[in-house]
């Protein structure tokens, strides 16, 4: 039979999620009430099935986002999320069907990258996603740090306050914008996403909602700078010695301050033992917090966020630049929405970008340039593994100089 695929209606989503359930290998039966909880806050113009004979068995969908792109700017983005083929469909172009509608709408709207979390990492690279961001999740032995015990609070001027749900969705989301404008790679939060994980709201899928402990950072010029939202067990050993482990869900910070004081608020609670330090960027300063930092060892580190460059000169033009130079990329694009040669000239004051016929310096698929595109990648070492081609020999090197950045980029949320 052959196979449409189509954009969901509303007498669909029942299915739609269904599908969504046994592509993630959920029991494929939808519980009462998530229909009601998930249709109001799903965009179905930007929701896609795959149908056979009536029966869902492929799921996509984007939603608008911003990215903050080198330098603070929000960026348009579209956030590609909940993508799944069912085992019987496999290997029959289903995503690619969904992905070309959706990268070309993408393109029709405005949008000027594609954004996503990888579940698995061989799939996206052929629609022209490459990695830009980077997580590291730590698991600390508080014991063994070498903290001071007799800490009891910043000596800054600032000070530490632990708060309630409602407090902290008034004050999260501008603490979060806060970080949004000084750190590339942050994705923007909706409304709707706050209500859920402060537990305002049900949670989509209508499991029980455990409230976390939520404290905050304000600094002596009284500005809420910092926050972090955690959990925690309740373990002892035989001889009844504490042996609680602290979760972290969430911590942000706009001023390294903010990030060391609840940092170390976290390691200095009594009986935590243990702190898991949740998604992290890879130069997080947490472990050179500590006075012994092989106290926190990694648990987890891969990539993370994955960006497709939409529109070439908009994005380039979007971020600013360390250094002072000029580039002619050639970009390849199977899709045909982001390819051709661009020059590029750059320099702190500003950056501009246009087609060109001019000899290429530098030659890529555009999957390339979306994982060089937050600065965490080292071009000359793309050319080494033969995924760049320098045409004009140190042209690699002018474009570290241009593209990396001082700080790696950092997305904190999964979507």
């Amino acid at each position: 039979m052959s196979v449409d695929v189509r954009t969901v209606t509303a007498s669909e989503f029942p299915d739609w999620l269904r599908a969504l359930r046994t592509g993630f290998l959920n029991p494929p039966t939808v519980p009462d009430g998530e229909v009601e909880r998930r249709l109001p806050h799903i965009d179905l113009a930007r929701t896609q099935g795959a149908y056979e004979a009536g029966r869902c068995v492929a799921t996509f969908r984007s939603f608008a986002q911003e990215l903050t792109a080198v330098g603070g700017a929000p960026v348009p983005a579209s956030a590609v999320s909940q993508v799944t083929v069912s085992p019987t469909h496999r290997r029959r172009g289903l995503l690619s069907r969904m992905m070309g509608t959706e990268l070309a709408a993408a393109k029709e709207r405005g949008e000027i990258v594609s954004t996503l979390i990888a579940a698995e990492y061989p799939i996206y690279g052929r629609y022209g996603y490459g990695p830009a961001t980077s997580t590291t999740e730590w698991t600390i032995d508080v014991r063994r740090a070498a903290l001071d015990p007799r800490w009891s609070g910043p000596d800054d001027g600032g000070r530490v306050d632990l708060i309630d749900a409602a407090e902290f969705r008034k004050l999260g989301p501008a603490v979060h914008d806060g970080l949004r404008a000084v750190r590339h790679g942050v994705v923007s939060r909706d409304r709707r996403g706050w209500d859920v994980f402060t537990g305002a709201v049900p949670q989509p899928d209508g499991a029980p909602f455990t409230e976390p402990f939520h404290a905050t950072y304000t600094s002596a010029s009284g500005e809420v700078e910092g926050y972090v939202a955690y959990t925690a067990d309740d373990r002892w050993d035989d001889g009844k010695q504490p042996m609680n482990t602290a979760t972290v869900r969430d911590l942000i910070a706009f001023t390294p301050a903010a990030e060391r004081a609840l940092w170390r608020f976290v390691c200095s609670i009594d009986w935590i033992t243990t702190v898991k330090s949740g998604y992290r960027a890879p130069d997080d300063l947490l472990p050179l917090l500590l006075p012994d930092p092989r106290a926190a060892r990694v648990t987890t580190h891969a990539d993370f966020l994955w960006v497709r460059i939409v529109d070439v000169v908009r994005a380039l033009e979007a971020r600013t630049y360390a250094g002072s130079g000029a580039l002619v990329l050639e970009l390849h694009d199977a899709a045909g929405l982001a390819g051709g040669r661009f020059r590029l000239d750059a320099s702190p004051e500003g950056a501009s970008c246009a087609p060109t016929t001019a000899s290429p310096d530098l030659t890529m698929d555009v999957r390339e340039l979306g994982t060089l595109y937050l600065g965490d990648e080292s071009v000359t070492r793309l050319v080494d593994l033969g995924r760049v081609e320098e045409a004009v020999p140190g042209a690699a090197a002018v474009a570290d100089v241009l593209l990396r950045t001082a700080r790696r980029p950092w997305c904190p949320d999964v979507f």
